[in-house]
């Protein structure tokens, strides 16, 4: 399955999750004129090399009328003009000012989006996010959602923010999203009229149930639309599973710290985890059962639905030997496999574990061959592949052909293999 896993060991922002994903497509010259044709309001989206602590990346700049939101430094969180202490100066999409300056609702954000020539997936995820953004804005200022304002030129960053990274996940064409935890970064934000703790209290709302940490980096590497559309688009979170990685693109934010101050997306093939079946372990120690009891009490536990019967032999209390008797089962068929031990073993007991059992992908075909026909059974996934030849058709082709087991495997081998 086509996976995306990004490492977000420096925080998250709009634009260095738009440099990331842009990295990662092919027509990048169509995605530029795509999101600066959507809507006349005067923003020009460009990406830029550029290099964070020896890596090189693309930095992505939302110019409004010309100039740079970093210019006004302001965010929503706060109802105040930041200095430039801020991580990720362009994302600065959630400040509604006090005073002579416009105010955009969240109807009236929903609006322009609507109003852009995107597919309908990508505005609806555009407003998606949006709405997180107003949920936790509400939440912080104890208001309803349709009362947040947004500071008319924070509002077109945040858009192309929102857009530009909607527009390229749904070109991606992906199945699984997945992340590392969080790097919130540390301290406080400096503002006109006092300090606020990191994470600011919006994106601390915004961010509830998502796994985070702080680190000793000072200042906010995660800011609300980072935030927003982590958890919007993010499945889940973890180290990176196991994958076929494809390609790397790396987003860039603007501060430079010791580490690089970058977001990493990789894309590739992931197995899918949902391949992994829910299954039961049962386990009893047996020490007064004959070898006849054992042997019916498999056929019994397999024609009741038991996917794996095997013992072990194993030393019990007082030195006496005995076998350890373990069952595989689905959680469906648990209770009448118990049901079958307890009936037809002398057992007073049964350990319960819960595990998860992962299978390639298996499919048999016919092969046929100089010696008859035989079954095949061919297993794939986790990048690997194997096949074996059924045993019961080598079984009677090695009694007609007059041949050993083995002589007729590696001849069926090379006929197979020269095919």
């Amino acid at each position: 399955m086509k996976t995306l896993y990004l490492d977000l060991n420096m925080g998250a922002s709009g634009d260095m999750l738009m440099g990331a994903l842009y990295e990662l497509i092919e027509d990048q010259a169509g995605f530029l004129e795509k999101i600066n044709s959507l809507k006349d309001l005067g923003v020009v989206v460009k990406a830029r090399p550029d290099i964070k602590a020896g890596i090189a990346g693309t930095k992505m700049d939302v110019l409004i009328h010309g100039h740079e939101e970093e210019s006004i430094d302001v965010d929503i969180r706060t109802h105040h003009h930041h200095d430039h202490d801020h991580n990720h100066d362009h994302d600065h999409d959630h400040d509604h000012l006090h005073g002579h300056h416009h105010h955009s609702t969240l109807g009236s954000v929903s609006e322009i989006i609507r109003s852009m020539d995107l597919d309908e997936k990508v505005k609806a995820d555009a407003i998606g996010v949006y709405e997180i953004l107003a949920q936790a804005e509400a939440q912080a200022h104890n208001m309803p959602v349709d009362q947040v304002h947004f500071h008319e030129v924070g509002s077109l960053d945040a858009i192309y923010d929102i857009v530009g990274v909607c527009l390229l996940i749904n070109s991606l064409g992906l199945d699984k999203i997945l992340a590392s935890p969080i790097h919130l970064g540390s301290g406080f934000v400096k503002c006109a009229h006092g300090l606020m703790p990191v994470p600011a209290p919006a994106t601390a709302n915004i961010l509830k149930g998502l796994p985070v940490y702080q680190g000793s980096i000072q200042g906010e590497l995660c800011t609300p639309t980072g935030a927003a559309l982590v958890k919007y688009f993010v499945d889940g979170f973890g180290p990176m599973p196991m994958m076929e990685i494809e390609k790397i693109g790396y987003g860039m934010g603007t501060k430079n710290f010791e580490a690089a101050n970058a977001i990493r997306a990789l894309l590739g093939t992931g197995e899918d985890e949902s391949d992994g079946e829910k299954l039961v372990q049962l386990e009893t120690s047996l020490d007064d059962i004959t070898g006849e009891e054992v042997g019916f009490l498999y056929e019994v536990l397999f024609s009741k639905g038991a996917l794996e019967v095997y013992s072990t032999n194993i030393l019990m209390k007082k030195s006496r030997p005995g076998i350890l008797l373990t069952v595989l089962v689905e959680e469906d068929k648990k209770d009448l496999i118990l049901r079958e031990i307890f009936k037809h073993s002398p057992t007073i007991g049964v350990k319960e574990f819960a595990l998860k059992r992962h299978k390639l992908d298996r499919q048999e075909v016919l092969v046929e061959t100089s010696f008859g026909r035989v079954r095949k059974k061919v297993s794939k996934g986790f990048g690997t592949e194997k096949f074996k030849y059924e045993y019961e058709d080598l079984r009677d082709l090695s009694l007609e052909n007059d041949l050993s087991l083995k002589d007729l495997r590696e001849k069926i081998l090379r006929e197979d293999l020269d095919k």
